[in-house]
């Protein structure tokens, strides 16, 4: 019987198999740890990290010091969606990791679409 853990690991290696970046339009890989959120934009192709963004960066933790967990994720899809436009990437493909696509996950896809990213 695998655990929690285990069993989205297993997910997210399944889902790896559909799921892939190129320069055209780039991966957005996110991250759910208990306390934080983290996103990272990524040619899978050249194996590159282009943009990246999370709660604990100090523009963001300022800005959502006391805020719920689903709006700082909201706010760290709108800082990816700024942070790809301004490197010219506007289309992506939504890498949800082996999460379910509801709570933080979604508001952070909710945030980067809002923010004017394409999925």
């Amino acid at each position: 019987m695998l655990n929690k853990k285990e069993s989205r690991k297993k997910r997210h290696r399944s889902l790896r198999k559909r799921v892939n970046g190129t320069s055209e339009r780039p991966r957005l890989a996110v991250f759910r740890s208990t306390r934080h959120i983290y996103a990272q934009v990524i040619d899978d192709l050249d194996q590159k990290t282009l943009v990246s963004a999370a709660d604990i960066e100090e523009a963001l933790r300022a800005a959502t010091a006391k805020a719920p967990k689903k709006e700082r994720a909201k706010q760290v899809g709108a800082a990816i969606a700024k942070k790809c436009l301004e490197k010219g990437i506007d289309k992506v493909v939504f890498d949800r990791a082996g999460y379910k696509y509801h709570g933080r996950i979604s508001a952070l896809a909710d945030g980067a679409r809002e923010a004017g990213l394409k999925f």
